[in-house]
């Protein structure tokens, strides 16, 4: 049984936008090598959500083959982002954030007030 140990993982990274959830490792491979170009035989653990974001997969090399994640919500949707197709670097706490249903982008602006005073 393989168990899934982050401080054992090199790096996480994030397929942002819509990825086609019906690819299984080889196609997700694929993706990972020719869409992205980085080199799927590491210690990286790789996470796509397709257009429904209540689930995801997660794809992570362990020295002896490869070991495909995937989670589905019952209840409640992921913060996934989908702005444009890259390869996002995650630290472990943002990737709890996400599971967590928190969103990975800050949604607090910066305020500036001498611009409300400019208006006046």
């Amino acid at each position: 049984m393989t168990m899934l140990i982050l401080y054992q993982i090199d790096r996480i990274y994030l397929a942002t936008g819509k990825t086609d959830l019906r690819k299984e490792i080889d196609g997700l491979v694929t993706v990972i090598t020719e869409q992205f170009d980085l080199d799927p035989y590491q210690s990286v653990l790789f996470l796509f959500c397709g257009s429904r974001k209540d689930r995801f997969k997660g794809l992570l090399w362990q020295k002896d083959g490869f070991v495909l994640l995937y989670k589905r919500f019952e209840d409640g949707r992921l913060q996934w982002p989908m702005n444009q197709a890259e390869m996002r670097q995650l630290r472990p706490d943002q990737l709890k954030r996400l599971l967590q249903g928190w969103s990975l982008d800050a949604t607090i602006h910066n305020y500036d007030p001498t611009l409300i005073q400019q208006a006046k």
